[in-house]
């Protein structure tokens, strides 16, 4: 079989998985927001109408803080684990990275669990303030279920590349008289960074689209995604539905390809 021949049978594959689970809905829903009454308004009516469009920047702050809180706490996290060799190491490992497992809707009864009502935060502050402390179905609940999630995502990412350091740079660092503090800042978190901004970029993604968690626990306020279910389920706006799905999708992967063009960026500078 000559070499063309086998590359079309490899790609047939490839080619036939993002037809089916990316162009075709992609086409889908660009065809049902421009059949509806308004047309391309609808478009328009995104940006005019402060309902959609609160809840379009509510979601992307969410989520971009939700973002760089995870880089920066995960990133801690996981070059600590990796640098680092202490007694149960591999099972704090495995509790880091253990949320990564669970649904949406399972991290959001969990938050409930916490700040809810009848969770434990609000157990323990009202013997001691005389009110409970109830944030679940805030912003800060929301945020701490998308954080929670996040976390594990940054740490495994940063182990595996802290794990391909060169070590011997850091110490001629150190050798040289930088404190710990300033090879951490001028050449630890250097080499990390494309990790950084790839993962970071991933779990805004993440955070934009994630239902489970956001239709658990957002009762007060109105993220994107579950808006989208009720504007389809519950008032069949379908050509509205589809316009926010595709602006939802249109600012993740902006999001994505800023990230992968700061990467590459990156890692030219690096060999150049």
């Amino acid at each position: 079989m000559k070499r063309g021949s086998a590359a079309i049978l490899i790609a047939i594959p490839a080619l036939a998985v993002v037809s089916a689970f990316f162009l075709l809905p992609l086409a889908r829903l660009a065809f049902e927001s421009a059949g509806g009454e308004k047309g391309l308004g609808v478009y328009q009516e995104i940006i005019a109408n402060p309902r959609y469009l609160r809840s379009l920047l509510d979601t992307i702050a969410i989520s971009a803080i939700v973002a760089a809180l995870a880089v920066a706490i995960g990133g801690l996290c996981g070059l600590f684990v990796e640098r680092r060799a202490f007694p149960g190491r591999e099972l704090t490992v495995s509790l880091l990275t253990l949320p990564i497992s669970f649904p949406g809707v399972v991290v959001g009864f969990m938050i409930i669990m916490l700040a809810g009502r009848q969770g434990l935060l609000g157990a323990i502050s009202q013997p001691v303030i005389g009110k409970k402390l109830v944030f679940a179905y805030s912003s800060l609940g929301l945020l701490m279920g998308y954080l929670y999630f996040s976390l594990p995502r940054v740490v495994a990412t940063v182990m595996a590349a802290a794990g391909k350091i060169d070590r011997s740079v850091e110490e001629a660092a150190m050798v040289l008289g930088a404190s710990p503090f300033s090879v951490l800042k001028d050449v630890t978190i250097p080499a990390l960074l494309p990790a950084l901004l790839s993962t970071g970029a991933i779990c805004f993604a993440t955070c934009m689209g994630a239902f489970g968690t956001a239709f658990t626990l957002a009762t007060d306020i109105n993220v994107l995604p579950v808006l989208i279910y009720t504007e389809f389920t519950l008032s069949a706006k379908v050509a509205t539905a589809s316009a926010l799905s595709l602006a939802l999708g249109l600012v993740t992967w902006l999001a994505l390809l800023i990230a992968r063009t700061l990467t590459g960026a990156r890692a030219s500078g690096v060999g150049a």
